[in-house]
């Protein structure tokens, strides 16, 4: 897919709904007892997989586009699937099933597609492992596929050496069915869509600073889910909006929980023009109207506690930052290292190919801003972040820009070039 730089960005616009939150809805809603009705659910392959999952382990789902029913059968209701549990690309997918699995009372084996196969689930096996859980993988290598054979768990303290929600709700979702309390602390407070969406199913769920806390669970419910605008897939046209010259986008109904909206908070760092209006809460989780304006950035240090609130969008604030003027410098970042690509070499090689000043870290990038972009080749590396990060991109470059696999923005956002393009009319 090829783009070029285009006119002012005008219009308004309706984002699919929050990955995170769409795939815990399908788990928790299939273990908890009764109908959970989801709305607004995003219909994209990754939360696909998990709806996958969960049938082939007997739970009646029906699937009516914008509006997901799960038929939940109760902590103890799901059923030894007859194949292997097939993850797709969503890394979510695997790392929280686990942890359900992990305390149920037949065996399964857990896979994903090439990226999955490649990434580190060594994270949860271990902690998992602690609590008693049978988990291995079939090639030794750390990595799925994943044998599990569900056993009697107990509770424990868990001290994590990253700050990641997969982890965390891995953990918590076995902690469930453990005996005795179970208790994950990060060093910094990662997205905690769980934490509100268990307690919304009717867990005992405590936070103490970044301490999660959970109590097993004689049984949760089923309940109402209304699935905000994804920020994730809203940073992109947050990004379109302040650095193509002239634009103005409102996007609506975005999800702007503390721990995910990094990426407001830095864009205002940076000096961007951006607005919240009509604030709301929907199923526990505050939503707004976000009203961007383009105008001139400067580039900031961007580290610390921040980055678990904006580790999704930091390839769109990389590219973001060669617009600005002066130095932006990424860093404590190196979880991009194990996203569906290296992310942090997948962005230096790709702007650079586009002229930009960017250099590598340990953990993150320099990025010197101000320099002019020209059209290039670039390598989605089949990963949908960086796909949408360079379809933005190339609306203000010179001359042509081509995505290659640029169709992979499909596992989070089919309609994503769509309505790009129907801002540019």
């Amino acid at each position: 897919m090829k783009f070029a730089k285009t006119s002012p960005l005008k219009g308004e616009i309706t984002i699919p709904g929050d990955k995170s939150i769409s795939h815990r809805s399908v788990m928790f809603g299939s273990i908890a007892k009764g109908t959970t009705e989801i709305s607004h659910f995003l219909q994209g392959a990754d939360c696909l997989s998990t709806i996958d999952c969960f049938r082939k382990m007997g739970i009646q789902i029906e699937n009516n586009q914008n509006t997901v029913i799960v038929h939940g059968k109760g902590l103890r209701g799901l059923k030894r699937p007859e194949t292997i549990l097939d993850c797709g690309n969503s890394g979510t997918t695997t790392r929280l099933i686990s942890g359900l699995l992990a305390a149920q009372d037949f065996n399964v084996t857990v896979t994903g597609d090439e990226s999955i196969q490649k990434r580190p689930m060594k994270r949860i096996m271990e902690p998992l492992s602690f609590m008693g859980a049978d988990i291995k993988s079939i090639l030794d290598n750390g990595c799925a596929p994943l044998s599990i054979t569900g056993k009697r768990l107990r509770g424990i303290h868990y001290t994590s050496p990253v700050a990641s929600a997969q982890i965390k709700s891995s953990i918590l979702l076995a902690g469930l069915y453990a005996e005795g309390e179970t208790r994950v602390t990060e060093p910094y407070v990662s997205r905690n869509h769980s934490e509100i969406m268990l307690k919304h199913f009717g867990a005992n769920v405590k936070t103490e600073g970044t301490t999660a806390c959970i109590a097993p669970a004689a049984e949760l419910y089923g309940n109402q889910i209304i699935v905000p605008g994804d920020i994730s897939s809203a940073a992109y046209f947050i990004a379109a909006g302040l650095i193509v010259p002239g634009s103005e986008i409102l996007i609506k109904q975005v999800g702007i929980n503390p721990t995910r909206d990094g990426i407001i908070r830095v864009c205002q760092e940076m000096g961007a023009d951006i607005t919240l209006l009509d604030g709301n809460m929907d199923s526990g989780e505050p939503t707004a109207d976000i009203l961007v304006k383009s105008g001139s950035l400067h580039g900031v240090p961007i580290g610390g506690a921040i980055i678990p609130t904006l580790i999704d969008e930091l390839p769109i604030i990389a590219a973001m930052a060669c617009f600005a003027e002066g130095e932006t410098i990424i860093r404590d970042a190196a979880e991009l290292k194990v996203k569906e690509s290296n992310r942090i070499d997948v962005m230096v090689k790709n702007l650079s190919a586009m002229g930009a000043d960017v250099r590598e870290t340990d953990d993150g990038m320099i990025i010197r801003g101000g320099r002019p972009l020209h059209g290039a080749v670039i390598d989605s590396k089949l990963d949908h972040r960086i796909a949408m990060t360079f379809a933005v991109t190339g609306l203000c470059a010179e001359g042509e820009t081509e995505i290659l696999g640029a169709e992979c923005v499909n596992i989070s956002y089919p309609g994503f070039y769509q309505d790009l393009e129907m801002l540019m009319k």
